[in-house]
Order: structure tokens, then C-alpha cells, then sequence
């Protein structure tokens, strides 16, 4: 209902005059209500409107606060048309203040206002730190299962107990303010718990109301606070809260009980305290006999704390004239607030002069300085104490006995010593000041102030603000704007957050993310993709829903093989014997994995096919043989349910493999250990029904008889295959699309997917809200844009190619949309970023369906294919959607649209009107599948260097039409080779800047392998040391060395090293081998650079470049220089003498090998060694045969059979031209290229 109008009759509406600074409408309801709308209108019959204002709201008509919702209050744009705002959250209020922010330009500002809500009924109590309430229950002690809890309350103190109550065994419950958050003390019979509620942290000292609503059921808390809710569960086995006696409210009458405190009463107001239905405040208002009242009244007082924000960190301050003080000298004191560490808080002139004394806050703490003649005299900090924590400070500035002391918060001063006394000269300038007065070199202070007193007096803003007291400049009256910006906590994966006055940053260390939201994870989603990156086997962390919230777990990646294996192991590998079981005392083995059972349902789920051996050996130990038939023997799948059935067979079946090939030693049994024979015998099968895996649980009920035993043991968890990669759908008819459910992308969003058309434009992907919206589309045939609107109008990011994108060729597209920040990437070209408003809107609020391939609208549809659909790490179905929808089929035409991964380590398949070839430019391998090599032989003289064409970042790749916004989290290497040799120290690769930074990855004396990262050229370089053990063995070591941001991933004992957060900038030149002129290189890089490199390297990876590969095929261009021999070679084939030699050894890698289990048998030593040596030859005939197959393979040219002419000689030709025209060579004279396909 409305509450009141404010129209000024015979005026048409409110206007102020043109002289009024910062001008504003107030409204005062009376007595406090509960407010829920306001509707605005321009003056009538005139030009005067308002098109956009601030609303204040306040209990005392002093102290007010701003209404914040994220879409925003609303404006009225025309002089006839009336704008009703509903608030998002209803306010409790007397007081409203329209604060115009906009105005129609031809005309002046003109309101008239309509407020909507409801009487609202208060229960007020007034504590003054002293005081408090005692609700005493009707027996001795309160036995409860179930409590309900829920007040509101305001203060302008930091510390202050609302809430305690305790029992004899122990119990207790404390909800307390401290350091301006509210914490809760929860214990129901068991070890202290304490949850922090991070969610309302540090702003709950504003004098203004909050309200707190909290849950208990058994060990359930539900804890709700100004609509930030948080649950959790108590710890231990008690359900029940025995509290003895009482409860208080406003602080703890007794102090030293156990369980309790020593914390200060509570200072402030509290309204509608209820506990469990019961209104405490009413009891006492009634003198009930159950509740003590304690000097408590029921009014709540008003402070007379008026604050002012200073809102602009170049241009704000607050200009006062001092009165005269009552001695010689000057004395200031304040309080104040702020989140940024830097700013000037205040600035005076001294006399005599020339001197100026400045207080600042620098790096977060207080210093003052003192300055003659523009020269910094003495600087003196306050005692460490931090300022910038969004916390009230207080601060005192004095003059006494020839010299001046500044106080923080009561702490011991510090001083800087006079040689004569002086004196304040003209006005104090507060937060910074103009120009022509000082000459600062730090920006103002932005935050708030309150309680300013010069010389003893205190200031009255009222008479600043109404122009006669004093100046300003960029200054808001009556409040204080502070914004806590972590609240909620927009960084992702729990990364931590940080603040300034006007953002945010996160810092992704730790975290396995990276961007600037921690959105985006720096590790692949499954050992295919590591494969098809060019990676070899050996341990990786894979993320299996990327942005996801499962995180990255470690698996082993097995790439010996056509498949990809996936491999994660559990605690349980080695055989276990069990004896004296039975199904009342069963053997229970509950396996443990390496990832989590949220991370491994993704990984079986995502994969196309897993599987877990499992092997019973037994003796008299029977699995099913029971005259009911129920098991003796059984395991539990990943969601704790029971299974029977033992490898090779269908689910719910209780057999065997044996049963399944019909080959059990008895066929009267479905399995071998059924028999229940003496001797041993063994059931062994593979388990690969996806929806059961993985084993978590063995349960063995049958060794407890006179001879009875089994031996079992359980494998690693397998999986092959990525179902999301090549999970695609082609769109044949422009009408025709999928859809899919609405987005869930309010905060943040990435998507991404392979396209491939020859169509000239098209809608990928688009879903719309209300107003809001988000679309990705081939805007023209070399363009790919990715627009959205989430209410602060539409934003427009664009990639452009020089070649057309239409060119029925696969092109990668991810676009990611953030709170700070939008992206979009296209291939390789150039990332687009667009930062995102300050103080805009955040939500995407989305409604309709997600279409993919075309629009609600039906035109404009995309014609082609598109795979691999990932959607907030969520792969997206295509195939199975394209089944049943017309114009739409599953899968996608052509050579390059399967998953045998035609071409290799980056290599990109094109397609052919007959064929298809390897584009391989992108790849430091060769070969017409980029599977081959390149290797080069160096001596202790041979280097080659790859200059890059002009000064170039690979971390930035930014246009010039997106934001400056901070790189920090998109510094970025990716960096693999492959070496042998046998030379320490040695140089293999280094990397320099124009600006003397550089990465060196170098052999140290003892051959260990070291990363030098020396990206700040005012500190020491940061050394990385992950493989301790001798690499210049001679051998074959593949090393892959990928950073972002600040999380370095190293392979060759694969390990993560954290690493500061600064990039490359200007790169200047890669140099492989010895390096002979270089500056600022440390003693050790120096020495190894110096050496040089003997041996062999090959496949030389540095992000998009091969210079390696270019090396060779490119001899002749500038960009290329090399130094002494260089011979083509072949590492694979030089280590490979190397490991036959040494094949009897054991590895000193930390990669697992294939291990072989031997479980006990009862037969003879001579059968099992012939066994053993026939496997042994067995083996050795097979490499043989294989070794003669591929010489037989790699002299046959450059035939991919099945294809029939795909890669020809002029695709030889005509890839070496684009490597050419890639690289922008000068000079395009080549020496030899027979053995090299780029």
C-alpha cells in the first residue's frame, strides 16, 4: 500500500534551486516502517525529470546507508511516465533520501515520489555495554533438539556478545560480534567448534540494522545473516544443546564459567529477539518474572555519528578552517575506513616555514612526514598497525614538547622531534587537497571519516554541507560508502579475494586455476587431451569438469598403446591373503583412491569405456556356493551397493568368467573357487560395467575352515576414451536447431566448441532472458563474435581473421564471460578482452531455452558442424539431441571428424575434396602425421636462436580496441622438448626479453634438471628443481614445462611448483644450446651456458612456435641464426642403444611401470621358470617383428592407405609455404626438406 506522496502541491513536484549543491529530497515517514517499492515521475507540465538517483535510507535522519540491488533503482526518463521500483530486499526504515545522479539536459531536475510498503511492528532493546538480558527457562537445565534463534541488531562496535548460554557437560552456544564479523561458538558435548561466518565479515559495526536468523536441528545449523545464508554440520555424535539455567542477551553476566569468553557486552540495539517463538524483548517490556532485565532500556538511542566518503582518489577532500586552539601547537584526531593501502589523509602548513606535515596511509599502515622546502626530513610509521582492513580506526595527530606524536587506536605513539615549536598555518586539509595547495604524490584518500575534531573542537559536517563551514570536493555527507566487494566471494575454487576501494582481485595461487575469477582450469580435462596436445605418458593432473567445482585430481596417463588409458590407482595394489573370515566376522578392505568420489563418477562417466580387474585365488574358500545362494564373498560398487558378480559377466549375475568361456574346472559350478577343492584355484575377470565402477569396497565371508584361505587383489581403475571430443552434430537445413536447459551462467560462464562450415555467417549457440541475453556466431566469413547483455547494455567482442574461417576446416572457438572481464578466442589469433563496468550489473539473468545451431527465431541458423560443446565445463550431448531433431544429424562428415587421431602433437587435419593432409606448423614434429621428429645433433659451439619478428608478448595477444586490464593472471609459457645426453653442466634452452628478464632451463654439475625463472629483474631468480636424479644419463627425457599465472606444472617427475604472479614482456629471442652473449645471467646459468649443450635434442616446443623445426627447414630466413655444426638426427634411435644397455635396471623415475603381481600357487620352481623364459622370448620376438614392420612402414613414403592419395607431394610444397607465410620469413630459400612436412 503506499505509505506517502510527495508531490508539493502548487509546484507540480519537487525541484531544487539552481544554486543548491549536490541537492537531494527527503522523506520522512513518520515512525519506521517497512518500505518495499518507490515510484518516481517528473515534475508536472514541465522538463524538468530525473533519469537516474541514489536512495538513502536511515532511522535518525543522520547516519544513512545506500540501497544497493544489482538491477538497480529505477529511473524516470520522461516527464508523463511513472517508474515503479520494487526493492529486492524490503528496508526497515523512517527516513528516504533521493540523491539525483542525472537529469534531463535541456531542461532541470524535477520529481515527484510514491512510497509503497507496510506498518511495522518493533520490539527495541538498548544495551550500553554494560547490560544485558536474562531469559532463565522454568527447570533447572533446557534439554533441545531443535532451536530457532532470530534478532536484528545495529552497533558501531566491533566487538560485543549478542547471544550465550552454557551447561554443565559442556555444552554452549556464543554468537558474538568480533572485529566487526559475526562468529559463531557452537558445542553440543564435544570438542570446540567454531564456524566463522565469512559472509557478513567486517561491516557489521555501520549503525545500521542487520538481522540474523539462525536454524539448529540435531547437528544441522543453518545461519542466515542480511540474506547470506551458510550451513553446516557440528562435529561429534551429540544432537541435543543442554543449556543450564538461563540464556543471556547482550553480553555474559558471569565471566570464568567453563566454555565461556572473556569478551565485551554487547554496545548498540537489538529488535524482535525471539527464541524458539518466544519474544524475549516483550517479556521484558512486561517485567515477566522469567527474564531479568539488567539496566536494559527499550528505546533505542541514536549516536550522533555523522560520517563523510571521500569518493574520488584524485580530486576529493575536505577543506577545514582550525579554531584557535586553547595552547601553542595543533591537535587533530579522527576516525576512518578504507580498503585502499595507499592515500593522504591529511595535509597541513606549519609555521614558521616552509614546512609541511603530511599523514598517509603507505602500504596499509599510517605514516607521517614532515617536509622543508618540498624535502622529506624525518618519516616516522605508527607501530605496524594495519588500517586498510575496512575496520573504524581511530587516529590523533599532537603537538607537545618540540615534537609531534600520531596515535593509532590507542596504541603507543610515534613521534618526530622538533627543533622549534610550531604551529598549524591556514586549513587542514582532509583526504587530499587541491592542486594549487599541495603538491601530493600519492593519490587521495578514498574511504570514510567520522568524529573529526581540530585543536579539541569538534567539526559540524551539517554546516560543511549546507556551504558554511570550511570546503570540499568529490565529497558524500551523512554516510559512509563503503562496499565490502568480497561479499559475496566472487573469486572461484576457493581462491582468496582481495580489495581496493573500486575492485577486486583474486589470487588463483594454489587453487589449479587461473583467470581473472579463478575460473578457468590450467590442467586438461583427460589424458586424450593431453594426448592430442602432443603430450607423452606419464603422471598429469587432469581437471574431468573444468571450471567446474570438482577440481583436479592426479592419474597416470598411458599413451603406449592406440588408446589412451587413464589409470588411478588405490591403496590396496599388493595382494592381500585372508584367513579365519566368515560372513559374522568378515574381511572388509575398503579401497581408497587418488581422487575423489565426486572426480571419479566424472572421469567414468566422460570416458568411453573402464574397466578393473579383479583376481580371487583360493582354497576352500568359496564365493556363491550356498545352499540359499546368497553370496559368501561380494563388493561394493561407487555408490556402496552391493555386487556378486565377479568380472567378465552382466550385472546382477552371480558367476564368473569361467562360466561366461565355459572353461570352470568344474561345470557343476559358475565359478572355480565354488568347487571348494584343497587346491588352489583361482577366478579372475575385468569389471567393466561403467555404472559400477570403480571397486570401493572387498568383503570376503569364507576362510574360517581347517585349510581355508584367499589371496585377491583389485587393479587400477582403467578408462580410455574422451566421449566429449568428438561428440558432434551437423546442421544441414537453416532453420533447424538444438536445445538444450537455460544457462546456468549468472556469475560467470565459459564456452567452447570446435565449428567447422562453408557457410558465410551463422548463429552458434544463443539463449536469451527477459532483457538480457548471450550469443556467439559467425558474423561474416572471417569473423567470430560473442555478444551479451546483463543489463548494462549490449557488449560486442570480435575476432577477425586474415584467412576466411568458412573453409570447411575445424576451428576452435571459447568464449568466457566474468564479473571483471569477457574473452573470446578463436584458434590462435589474438585473445579479445573487454573488462567489465565498474559497479555495473552482475547477473546474467537468462529464461529461455539454450539453442545450439540457430535461434528461437529460427533465422540466421548456423549450416556446418560443431563438436565438442562445453558449456561451465559440461559437455553437452549433441549427438544424442541431433537423433531426434529434423535438419539436424549426428556425428559430422569427413576424414578429420572421427577420433583416430589422424594427426598427432598438435598436427591439424584438413580436410581434402579426396583425402585429407596434416598441417603441422603448429606442431615441433614432422612427418606426413606429425608423428616424426625432428632431432638435431649439437656440439659444445652449436646454438640456434629464433629471433621473434618485432617486440612480443605471449601472454598478452589483446587488441587494441579491449580494456587495459591486468595481465597477472594470463601470463603464460608452454614449453616441451625432448633431449639425450650425457654432458653437466649443459644448456638446453633459454629465453630472453628486451627488458633483461629471462627463463633458463639448464643440467646443473650433478646433472639434475633446473628452471630458471628471472622475471623481476629487482630480485633474485626463482630456481625450480623437479627431477633431483642424473638426467645425462644418455637416455630419452621428454620435458614439459607449462605456467599460468602463478602455477608452474613441470613433467618429468611430474610435479606442480607455485611461482609469483609476473609475465615475459618483449620477448626478444629463443637460443637452444650455448648462449655466448647474454647479460645478468646468474653464476650457475652462466657456467652452463658457457658449455653449451652436447647430445641430442628434439621436438622443441615454445607455445605456437617449433624453432627447432624451423631451424631446418628455414635456414635461410633472418629470424633464424645458427652457430657452429648442426646435424640432423634422430634421439629416438641414439637412446634407444642406450636403454637396451641398461634394460636390467631399475628406473629412478618416480612414473610407474607395468608391474606384475605374483600371487602364490602351488606348483613347481622349474615350470614356473619356463613359463617365465617363454614370455621372455615371447617378447623379444614381438619387438623384433614390430621394429621390422616399422622399417618396413617408414620406407613406403608417404602412403596413409586407406585415404588414397591424401598427402602428396603437394601437400609437401604447399605446407611449407604456409609455415613460411606463418612465420612472416624474409627469406624463403631452404637448404634441405626431403625429410620434413610441415
Amino acid at each position: 500500500m503506499p505509505l506517502m506522496d510527495v508531490v508539493c502541491p502548487g509546484a507540480g513536484g519537487w525541484s531544487p534551486m539552481v544554486t543548491d549543491q549536490e541537492p537531494w529530497l527527503q522523506v520522512d515517514l513518520r515512525e519506521q516502517m517497512e518500505v518495499t517499492a518507490v515510484s518516481t515521475q517528473g515534475r508536472y507540465d514541465s522538463w524538468d525529470w530525473v533519469s537516474g538517483f541514489l536512495l538513502l535510507y536511515s532511522d535518525s535522519g543522520r547516519a544513512w546507508k545506500q540501497y544497493r540491488q544489482e538491477d538497480g533503482v529505477g529511473v524516470s526518463l520522461t516527464l508523463s511516465a511513472v517508474v515503479q521500483s520494487k526493492l529486492s530486499h524490503p528496508v526497515r526504515t523512517r527516513f528516504l533520501r533521493f540523491v539525483p545522479l542525472d537529469w534531463n539536459p535541456s531542461g532541470w531536475m524535477g520529481l515527484r515520489v510514491e512510497v509503497y510498503g507496510c506498518s511495522y511492528k518493533s520490539y527495541v532493546a538498548d544495551f550500553d555495554g554494560r547490560s544485558s538480558l536474562l531469559y532463565r527457562f522454568n527447570q533447572k537445565s533446557m534439554s533441545t533438539v531443535k532451536d530457532v534463534i532470530s534478532l536484528r541488531f545495529k552497533s558501531h562496535q566491533t566487538e560485543g556478545v549478542l547471544l550465550h548460554g552454557e551447561g554443565q557437560r559442556g555444552d554452549y552456544i556464543t554468537l558474538e560480534l568480533h572485529r566487526g564479523r559475526l562468529d559463531l561458538y557452537l558445542n553440543l558435548g564435544e570438542a570446540l567448534w567454531r564456524r566463522n561466518i565469512s559472509v557478513i565479515e567486517l561491516l557489521l559495526d555501520d549503525q545500521h540494522w542487520h538481522s540474523v536468523h539462525m536454524e539448529r536441528f540435531n547437528r544441522q545449523v543453518n545461519l542466515t545473516v542480511d540474506a547470506q545464508t551458510s550451513s553446516f554440520q557440528t562435529r561429534g555424535d551429540g544432537h541435543s544443546l543442554d543449556v543450564d539455567y538461563e540464556l543471556s542477551f547482550g553480553g555474559i553476566p558471569l565471566p570464568g564459567k567453563p566454555g565461556t569468553f572473556l569478551r565485551r557486552n554487547f554496545h548498540g540495539c537489538m529488535e524482535n529477539l525471539y527464541y524458539n517463538g518466544i519474544n524475549v524483548v516483550d517479556l521484558a517490556k512486561r517485567r515477566k518474572p522469567q527474564i531479568h532485565s539488567g539496566n536494559v532500556t527499550f528505546s533505542c538511542s541514536q549516536p550522533q555519528l555523522v560520517s563523510c566518503t571521500f569518493l574520488s582518489s584524485s580530486s576529493s577532500f575536505l577543506s577545514l578552517p582550525p579554531p584557535p586552539p586553547a595552547s601553542g601547537g595543533f591537535s587533530a584526531r579522527f576516525q576512518l575506513r578504507t580498503w585502499n593501502p595507499d592515500g593522504l589523509l591529511l595535509s597541513l602548513q606549519l609555521h614558521p616555514g616552509p614546512q609541511t606535515l603530511e599523514l598517509q596511509v603507505s602500504g596499509g599502515r599510517l605514516l607521517m612526514i614532515e617536509k622543508v622546502l618540498e624535502v622529506t626530513s624525518f618519516v616516522s610509521s605508527s607501530s605496524g598497525h594495519r588500517v586498510s582492513d575496512g575496520l573504524w580506526h581511530s587516529v590523533r595527530l599532537d603537538t607537545r614538547n618540540l615534537h609531534i606524536s600520531l596515535t593509532v587506536d590507542g596504541e603507543p605513539s610515534s613521534n618526530i622531534e622538533l627543533w622549534e615549536p610550531v604551529e598549524s598555518r591556514g586549513n587542514f586539509f582532509f583526504g587530499g587537497c587541491p592542486s594549487m595547495n599541495c603538491h601530493a604524490q600519492i593519490p587521495s584518500f578514498q574511504g570514510c571519516m567520522q568524529l573529526i575534531f581540530i585543536n579539541g573542537q569538534p567539526m559540524n559536517l551539517s554546516l560543511v554541507q549546507q556551504g558554511l563551514l570550511g570546503n570540499y570536493n568529490e565529497l558524500q555527507l551523512d554516510t559512509c560508502s563503503i562496499k565490502d566487494r568480497c561479499l559475496p566471494n566472487l573469486c572461484e575454487h576457493s581462491a582468496r579475494c582481495s580489495q581496493t576501494w573500486t575492485s577486486f582481485s583474486c589470487d588463483c595461487s594454489g587453487t589449479g586455476y587461473s583467470g581473472a575469477t579463478c575460473h578457468n582450469s590450467i590442467y586438461e580435462s583427460s589424458c586424450e587431451a593431453y594426448k592430442l596436445s602432443g603430450s607423452s605418458s606419464g603422471f598429469y593432473f587432469i581437471d574431468p569438469d573444468g571450471s567446474g567445482p570438482l577440481g583436479p585430481t592426479q592419474v597416470y596417463c598411458n599413451m603406449t598403446e592406440k588408446k589412451v588409458w587413464t589409470v588411478l590407482s588405490h591403496n590396496s595394489s599388493a595382494p592381500v591373503t585372508v584367513q579365519s573370515s566368515s560372513l559374522q566376522k568378515p574381511h572388509v578392505m575398503r579401497l581408497n583412491y587418488s581422487a575423489s568420489a565426486e572426480q571419479l563418477r566424472a572421469i567414468v562417466s566422460g570416458s568411453e569405456q573402464c574397466q578393473q580387474e579383479v583376481v580371487y585365488s583360493c582354497r576352500k574358500s568359496r564365493l556363491f556356493n550356498t545352499r540359499d545362494g546368497s553370496p559368501l564373498s561380494w563388493w561394493l560398487d561407487r555408490d556402496g551397493e552391493r555386487r556378486s558378480y565377479w568380472g567378465g559377466f552382466l550385472p546382477g549375475v552371480q558367476q564368473c568368467s569361467c562360466s561366461l568361456e565355459e572353461n570352470c574346472v568344474d561345470m557343476n559350478y559358475f565359478c572355480n573357487c565354488d568347487a571348494d577343492t584343497d587346491a588352489w584355484a583361482n577366478d579372475t575377470g575385468v569389471l567393466s560395467y561403467k555404472d559400477h565402477l570403480p571397486v570401493s569396497q572387498v568383503v570376503v565371508g569364507d576362510t574360517n575352515r581347517t585349510g581355508s584361505m584367499a589371496v585377491y587383489s583389485v587393479g587400477p581403475l582403467r578408462c580410455y576414451g574422451d566421449k566429449s571430443i568428438w561428440n558432434a552434430a551437423s546442421f544441414y537445413q537453416e532453420s533447424s536447431y538444438l536445445y538444450f536447459p537455460t544457462l546456468q551462467a549468472e556469475l560467470a560462464s565459459d564456452i567452447s566448441f570446435y565449428f567447422k562450415t562453408s557457410a558465410p555467417s551463422g548463429v552458434f549457440l544463443e539463449n536469451q532472458g527477459l532483457k538480457d541475453f548471450i550469443r556467439v556466431e559467425l558474423s561474416s566469413p572471417s569473423a567470430v563474435t560473442f555478444s551479451f547483455d546483463v543489463g548494462n547494455g549490449p557488449a560486442v567482442l570480435a575476432v577477425k581473421s586474415h584467412l576466411p574461417l568458412n573453409d570447411r576446416q575445424w576451428h576452435y572457438v571459447r568464449a568466457e564471460r566474468n564479473v571483471k572481464e569477457a574473452s573470446l578466442q578463436v584458434d590462435q589469433l589474438p585473445l579479445r578482452f573487454l573488462q567489465a563496468p565498474a559497479d555495473g550489473h552482475l547477473r546474467l539473468r537468462l529464461s529461455s531455452q539454450l539453442f545450439v545451431g540457430g535461434t528461437a527465431s529460427q533465422q540466421r541458423g548456423f549450416l556446418g558442424c560443431i563438436r565438442s560443446l562445453t558449456v561451465n565445463g559440461v559437455a553437452f550431448d549433441l549427438e544424442e539431441r541431433a537423433r531426434m531433431t529434423p535438419g539436424v544429424s549426428s556425428g559430422c562428415p569427413g576424414y578429420c571428424s572421427g577420433s583416430s587421431s589422424l594427426c598427432h602433437n598438435r598436427g591439424r587435419c584438413l580436410e581434402k575434396s579426396n583425402g585429407y593432409v596434416c598441417d603441422c606448423s603448429q606442431s615441433a614434429y614432422g612427418g606426413t602425421t606429425c608423428n616424426q621428429e625432428v632431432s638435431v645433433s649439437f656440439d659444445r659451439e652449436s646454438s640456434v636462436t629464433y629471433t621473434f619478428q618485432e617486440p612480443f608478448s605471449v601472454m598478452q595477444n589483446r587488441s587494441s580496441q579491449a580494456s587495459s586490464v591486468s595481465t597477472d593472471s594470463r601470463a603464460r609459457e608452454d614449453v616441451a622438448f625432448s633431449f639425450v645426453t650425457s654432458q653437466r653442466p649443459a644448456m638446453l634452452l633459454t629465453v630472453s626479453t628486451f627488458s633483461q628478464q629471462y627463463i633458463a632451463v639448464i643440467l646443473a654439475r650433478n646433472g639434475s634438471l633446473q628452471i630458471w625463472y628471472h622475471l623481476q629483474t629487482d630480485r633474485s631468480p626463482d630456481v625450480f628443481s623437479p627431477a633431483l636424479n642424473n638426467l645425462a644419463d644418455g637416455r630419452l627425457h621428454r620435458i614439459r614445462i607449462h605456467r599460468v599465472g602463478k602455477n608452474l606444472y613441470i613433467q618429468v617427475s611430474p610435479e606442480s611448483c607455485m611461482l609469483f604472479n609476473q609475465s615475459l614482456i618483449l620477448i626478444r629471442s629463443l637460443t637452444l644450446g650455448k648462449v655466448t652473449r647474454m647479460e645478468n645471467l646468474n653464476e650457475e646459468v652462466l657456467q652452463a651456458a658457457s658449455k653449451g649443450f652436447i647430445g641430442c635434442l628434439s621436438s622443441v616446443q615454445f607455445n605456437h612456435v617449433a624453432p627447432l623445426k624451423a631451424a631446418l627447414t628455414n635456414r635461410g630466413s633472418s629470424l633464424i641464426t645458427i652457430r657452429g655444426p648442426l646435424v640432423q638426427s634422430n634421439c629416438g634411435a641414439l637412446a634407444e642403444s642406450t636403454s637396451h644397455t641398461l634394460q636390467g635396471e631399475t628406473h629412478t623415475s618416480s612414473a610407474p611401470l607395468p608391474v606384475l603381481i605374483l600371487l602364490p600357487v602351488v606348483s613347481s620352481g622349474v615350470v614356473t621358470a619356463v613359463v617365465f623364459i617363454a614370455v621372455c622370448a615371447l617378447a623379444v620376438i614381438s619387438r623384433l617383428l614390430y621394429q621390422q614392420r616399422r622399417a618396413q612402414r617408414d620406407s613406403g613414403g608417404a602412403s596413409v592407405g586407406s585415404v588414397g592419395g591424401g598427402v602428396k607431394d603437394e601437400h609437401r610444397h604447399g605446407m611449407f609455404t604456409d609455415y613460411r607465410t606463418e612465420l612472416h620469413l624474409h627469406n624463403p630459400v631452404r637448404d634441405n626438406v626431403k625429410e620434413y612436412y610441415i
